[in-house]
């Protein structure tokens, strides 16, 4: 499986694409940050970030994409910027025809550290481990991103058959099991 993880932000969006399958090492294929200025117009911050993740999702052709979930935080502009680019992420996956997946940072953290209250340094090192890479992707962004991709690659897979399960056993009208 192919995954494209996407750490959502209008300053720096950090995008990774990772391959492996549920058990098993991943395999780094590529990690970027795309950025933009932040005086620019948001209209066009925007644009370059669609412009950048739907070039990456033509070029790596990911079975899937995995995006961080947007939390609250304290400071209103910046969650507004998150979820607009977390939004621009989700669109570009959708737009391809993949499966998008969304995930909060306490369920990434948990999949690739084992601890839902990692902190990034801990996040980083077990990404570095875990693809086998020479030094830490940086910035933290790139990081990020690639532990989205992996926690996809781990526990999205096991999600889509929960759900085609479900739906199976519902008849496909979203009932419980």
């Amino acid at each position: 499986m192919r995954v494209l993880g996407v750490d959502p932000g209008l300053t720096r969006c950090g995008v990774g694409v990772v391959e492996g399958v549920p058990g098993r090492a991943c395999t780094l294929v590529e990690y970027t940050v795309v950025r933009s200025d932040p005086d620019a117009d948001l209209a066009h911050r925007l644009l370059n970030l669609d412009v950048a993740l739907t070039e990456m999702v033509a070029r790596h052709r990911p079975d899937a994409v995995a995006v961080e979930r947007v939390f609250s935080q304290h400071n209103v502009r910046t969650v507004m910027g998150t979820a607009q680019a977390s939004a621009v992420a989700i669109l570009a996956g959708a737009r391809a025809g993949l499966p998008v997946q969304t995930y909060t940072p306490s369920e990434v953290k948990a999949a690739v550290t084992g601890s839902g209250s990692a902190d990034k340094a801990q996040v980083t090192a077990m990404v570095t481990r875990l693809l086998k890479l020479d030094a830490p992707p940086r910035p933290a962004d790139a990081a990020d991103a690639l532990a989205l991709a992996i926690c996809h690659v781990w526990r999205g897979g096991t999600r889509s058959r929960l759900a085609a399960a479900a739906a199976a056993v519902t008849g496909g009208r979203g009932g419980r099991l």
